[in-house]
């Protein structure tokens, strides 16, 4: 069985709801993972405004990876990377020092459509927070998948099942797609000491439990869990060694208050480059901002 279950919480991003699930207050990280949204899934009609969009803004000492089951986003940042995402598809950015990045519907606003994927951060272990920003995409083909028994299965990031990605990390982690056929039995190993995982569509049965979409399952370390799908199910698995303690704040993630409030400071006076192709309605820092998280 888990040994918790962390519900997501609803938050309206002005303009769509995403399901906040990481950082929560029972469980801030799993592995290196300290922030996981689950985006929709939502009916854009054609014409949304602007507002919608995740406007330009700053983040230092982590890594982001947007992946998609539907839609697209157009990202942009301040390495003059301009690179639309699209199902299966991997972008991950290193913030490192430091860096900007903005995410526009723009294929929806001109077209309509559905936007349905997760967003996820990960912080950089001590000796990479202030490594130097990059940002990489990797087409679906790029990555191992594995298919049978009614089990579908994609490898985004890290080493697990005895693949490895083609994406650059920065820590042991694992990060997975599942899809399961109902009945299907799929098999979680214990190869690492921090391990969940997100049902993002349908229902599992774990030992006898059932866990329906929202709902991530956090787990013991030392022993393989064993899941079975009672519908078509989609389900994310995530986790890996930790990196220690973290504090959060907005956009900005360290293992030192002082290197926020330098970040703060900095997006305040103008110091962070904007991005290239996006350089107009940068976010405000909020006022007054919000007080440092320690993960």
């Amino acid at each position: 069985m888990p040994e918790l279950v962390i519900d997501q919480r609803r938050r309206d991003l002005g303009g769509f709801e995403v399901g906040r699930v990481l950082p929560a207050a029972a469980r801030r990280m799993v592995g290196p993972f300290v922030f996981f949204d689950h985006m929709g899934p939502v009916d854009f009609p054609a014409g949304i405004p602007r507002s919608v969009d995740v406007r330009p803004h700053p983040h230092i000492g982590l890594s982001t990876v947007t992946y998609l089951f539907e839609g697209e986003i157009m990202h942009r940042d301040s390495l003059a990377s301009q690179q639309a995402i699209r199902p299966g598809e991997v972008n991950w950015m290193t913030a490192g020092r430091g860096i900007t990045h903005s995410e526009r519907f723009e294929r929806a606003r001109a077209h309509g459509g559905r936007l349905h994927g997760i967003q996820a951060w990960v912080a950089l272990p001590d000796e990479q927070e202030e490594a130097e920003p990059a940002f990489f995409h990797h087409e679906a083909p790029d990555l191992p998948t594995y298919e049978g028994q009614g089990l579908w299965a994609r490898l985004i990031a890290g080493a697990a099942f005895g693949a490895k990605a083609n994406v650059r990390t920065y820590s042991p982690m694992f990060y997975v797609h599942w899809r399961l056929d109902a009945g299907a039995e799929a098999q979680l190993p214990a190869e690492y000491p921090e391990r969940a995982a997100y049902v993002a569509a349908g229902t599992v049965e774990v030992e006898g439990q059932r866990f329906r979409p929202g709902q991530m399952l956090v787990f013991a370390p030392g022993r393989p869990v064993l899941f079975r799908a009672l519908e078509a199910t989609m389900v994310m698995l995530l986790g890996g060694e930790p990196v220690g303690e973290r504090f959060v704040e907005w956009n900005f993630v360290s293992s030192s208050q002082d290197r926020i409030a330098q970040a703060k400071a900095d997006w305040r006076a103008g110091r962070f480059k904007l991005p290239d192709f996006d350089n107009q309605e940068a976010m405000p820092l909020p006022d007054p901002p919000p007080a440092p998280a320690p993960l």
